[in-house]
């Protein structure tokens, strides 16, 4: 098999194989773009699961679809403890242009964009001065009055008020898409919330696609009590054995190549069906293979050197950001689920380190934070990345 053109290399192919097994999601994100472009009501969507289910590949997908459709898009990651006005103001100056190439009127472009302009020069310390303030690359003058009081909740419901007019002028919409959601800080998640609270209730065309970790809807409705209403959410799991076989077949057949049944059978097995194992493991099997299709044989060579690379890229750059105490946490959760996703009750792990439960706190919020375990329900603790506890108890 000819490894340049391996098919499960990242960035090869038409349809990377996270996108298997969505058409769901993607059909009910066209149905959202018709019903907004149409003025009719529409809730913003937020998509969760755990690490390596192909959240960010769906949410580039789905912004592409929003272009293809002729909206405004724009993509951010929100960072943890980071200022929302900076990246939100480079995604909502691209959606804006891609209304500009739309509109009829140059000023009425401009304007807006002076208002976003003066929404994103907010982001620097109150009192600094003109000179040690971040300026966003906006080549308009700033429009004072809109967008620019210092306080988030009702700078973003000015600023999104303003885009989705200019995004009705030639009757079309705008797509805001966050990744790491629940990264957002408190007062960002509550503005955002008020945002499409207010846009919502006058049917603006303009909606926020968020993706995060599996607590981001307990992230939402702590900071807005409505916000179960503001939202569809959508789970993104493991893939079932027909997608994940496609995810496997697609890619090779463009090649020419095929993979036998009882290597499929072995695949599934690797990768549990979750996307990023399946191309992992896909890719290495696709290099050691010699000839189509592709055997079971084949995938039994080419796993340790599938795992070697997983151990390194995948589990072992989020082990490396543990404190020594955070992964005595960790390896205590992966010792009381034998290797298993599932969720431990926090007393359990106390007992089992020996501790009292108030000692593991700052261990446990920490990896919290760091976006390393979720809180699956109230008193139990998971893991955000599958296989993860496998990992760890192959680790000295």
């Amino acid at each position: 098999m000819d490894p340049v053109r391996n098919p499960f290399a990242p960035g090869a192919g038409q349809r990377p194989p996270e996108l298997a097994g969505r058409d769901r999601e993607v059909d009910a994100f066209e149905i959202v773009l018709e019903r907004v472009s149409r003025g009719r009501p529409e809730r913003s969507l937020v998509l969760t699961g755990l690490r390596g289910v192909g959240k960010t590949v769906l949410l580039g997908e789905l912004r592409s679809m929003a272009v293809r459709a002729g909206w405004g898009a724009g993509k951010i990651e929100a960072r943890p403890d980071a200022d929302l006005r900076r990246p939100l103001s480079a995604a909502l100056h691209r959606a804006i242009r891609d209304l500009a190439m739309r509109h009829s009127a140059p000023d009425r472009v401009d304007e807006v964009l002076g208002v976003l302009k003066a929404f994103a020069m907010r982001s620097g310390p109150d009192g600094a001065k003109l000179r040690d303030r971040w300026q966003p690359g906006i080549d308009v003058p700033v429009k004072s009055g809109r967008a620019d009081s210092g306080d988030i909740e009702i700078d973003l419901v000015e600023l999104f008020t303003e885009v989705a007019e200019l995004a009705a002028d030639v009757e079309t919409g705008v797509a805001i898409l966050i990744d790491e959601m629940q990264d957002l800080r408190p007062d960002d998640v509550s503005a955002l919330c008020a945002a499409c609270h207010e846009l919502s209730q006058s049917r603006a065309p303009l909606v926020v696609v968020g993706a995060g970790l599996p607590h981001l809807p307990a992230v939402l409705s702590a900071s807005k009590s409505y916000s179960e209403r503001l939202f569809k959410y959508v789970r993104i799991g493991q893939l079932d054995r027909p997608d994940a076989d496609f995810a496997l077949l697609a890619p090779a057949e463009r090649e020419d190549a095929s993979f036998d049944a009882d290597a499929l059978d072995a695949l599934f097995e690797a990768s549990s069906g979750y996307p990023y194992f399946v191309q992992a493991y896909g890719k290495a099997a696709w290099d050691a293979a010699t000839r189509s299709p592709i055997s079971a044989a084949d995938v039994k060579l080419a796993a340790p050197e599938a795992e070697a690379e997983l151990a390194v890229g995948f589990f072992g750059s989020r082990y490396e950001r543990a404190t020594p105490a955070e992964r005595e946490y960790l390896r205590a959760m992966a010792e009381l689920t034998e290797g298993r996703d599932d969720p431990v009750p926090t007393a359990q792990i106390a007992e089992h380190l020996t501790r009292r439960a108030s000692s593991l706190s700052p261990a446990r919020d920490s990896l919290l934070k760091k976006g390393l375990v979720f809180s699956a329900q109230r008193g139990q603790i998971a893991f955000t990345v599958p296989h993860f506890g496998r990992f760890l108890l192959t680790q000295a």
